[in-house]
């Protein structure tokens, strides 16, 4: 009911000519819209979390209305400098992709390329290193594909595997993470259970490893996109922030070693994983040189936001094109909502119960 009246609001608007008045103005040129993606679907993703993953049909449109509506689409690093000079072109956008998904390569960049659009890859290298699906991920997608299937523990295997319904596959999930957790298992011991789940079920993993499902560019895929003009910076080594000062500096600096070793660049710039933020990551990140970090709060970027709390807008499959042009014009700034009153948005990827995915 709420969002019906909201769309209805923003139609309202958008017929009266707000739209077009919002995207020409100077208040709309002091700010800058970062844009948030995950994925563009290799194949159906999307329709498994569309949260987390877009059609690339669906994302081309949104880069064609971009072009339409003459946004200038700018460089990360660029962006944030004009933003706090008070020097942004007129409808300014940044493009960042969360995590560094193989599929990027594959469906987001032949469309960047079409458009000469700049993006900026946050991109978390532990499993660049150890090329196989991102454990929690594919095990949500696998546990999903195989829906209704009920396989109760047994001497050959000590997990209940029941995917019934909904509610059963995410009890399902919670117990697969929390058998990993007391067992402490390695990335490479968590490959081998999911193989086993994944035999258990009747599904072709091999064929899914195959395909690049839910797997991050490998360091040479990295090197040939930096080269080509895509900027990587820092999502933490192993997507996760620590607590701990020296834990979480570990996080950053492996991060930005394994990183520069794959480009050539020294990453300046950070994306919270999860957009879990405390206050006391704020003076690390400055310690640590960080000139900028974006979160998953929905908002436009201003010159009072801090540069290491920069707001996003996280465009999602499920919004529609109405919404999405509402933010690039500025006009969604004012249709008030709970996102936009501070509850915080925590992607699809940390799916519960752990954010932590090595």
């Amino acid at each position: 009911m709420l969002r019906s009246l909201k769309i209805a609001a923003l139609r309202a608007l958008k017929t009266s000519g707000a739209f077009e008045r919002a995207a020409h103005s100077n208040w709309r040129q002091d700010r800058l819209v970062i844009l948030c993606y995950h994925g563009i679907s290799l194949e159906d993703e999307h329709h498994w979390d569309p949260d987390l993953y877009m059609p690339q049909e669906q994302f081309a449109r949104r880069m064609e209305l971009l072009e339409r509506s003459r946004c200038r689409v700018l460089p990360l690093a660029e962006a944030v400098d004009r933003l706090y000079a008070h020097d942004l072109p007129p409808r300014s956008v940044v493009l960042t992709f969360d995590d560094g998904f193989y599929d990027f390569s594959a469906r987001a960049l032949p469309v960047l390329r079409k458009h000469g659009f700049p993006a900026t890859v946050y991109l978390t290298t532990y499993y660049c290193d150890h090329q196989h699906p991102i454990f929690t991920v594919a095990c949500r997608y696998i546990l999903w594909k195989q829906a209704g299937m009920v396989k109760p523990r047994d001497p050959s295997f000590e997990l209940d595997l029941d995917l019934a319904d909904a509610e059963a596959r995410a009890r399902t999930l919670r117990s697969i993470v929390e058998f990993c957790q007391e067992r402490q298992l390695s990335g490479r011991e968590k490959d081998c259970l999911l193989k086993a789940i994944a035999r258990r079920l009747e599904f072709d993993y091999p064929d899914f490893v195959s395909r690049r499902m839910l797997q991050l560019l490998t360091p040479l895929e990295a090197a040939e996109l930096a080269r080509e003009g895509i900027d990587f910076q820092l999502h933490t080594h192993r997507h996760r922030t620590p607590l701990d000062p020296e834990e979480f500096r570990a996080e950053i600096e492996d991060n930005r070693v394994r990183l520069e070793r794959m480009t050539g660049n020294c990453a300046e710039h950070f994306c919270y994983p999860s957009g879990i933020v405390q206050p006391q990551f704020l003076p690390w990140l400055r310690q640590l040189g960080i000139g900028s970090a974006t979160t998953c709060d929905h908002g436009l970027c201003d010159t009072a936001a801090d540069p290491l709390r920069l707001p996003r807008y996280v465009d999602t499959t499920g919004a529609t094109e109405l919404e999405f042009e509402s933010w690039i014009t500025g006009v969604r700034a004012f249709v008030p909502s709970r996102r936009l009153l501070g509850r915080r948005l925590t992607p699809p990827l940390a799916a519960p119960p752990t954010p932590v995915r090595v």
